[in-house]
């Protein structure tokens, strides 16, 4: 696109330029894929952990005991670090390895 076809906002392009309607729309749609990708993917390590904390605080909001859920909230956290600890970019790549690229 040359300076040419700029427009000023609210005026109708000038002739003989095209008009670029959309782009924005697809690069924003792009983006939040990625996003719920991201939070999907995070989700899966931190489930349990996002569950037994959010029962923690119900507990304790009502008045109750929330130690068990506590505890239940740790014991997942460690799981999901180590779990984050034994995979790697590495995992994924065994068949790359060799092939002389």
């Amino acid at each position: 696109m040359s300076i040419q076809c700029l427009k000023p906002v609210f005026k109708e392009p000038k002739p003989g330029c095209e008009v670029q309607s959309g782009q924005g729309m697809t690069e924003y749609i792009i983006i939040v894929a990625l996003v719920a990708v991201a939070a999907i993917a995070v989700y899966q390590y931190l489930g349990q952990v996002l569950r037994a904390q959010t029962a923690a605080v119900a507990k304790e909001l009502a008045g109750e005991d929330g130690t068990q859920q506590t505890r239940a909230a740790k014991s997942a956290a460690q799981s999901a670090a180590s779990q984050a600890a034994a995979k790697s970019l590495k995992d994924f790549t065994g068949n790359a390895t060799g092939s002389g690229r």
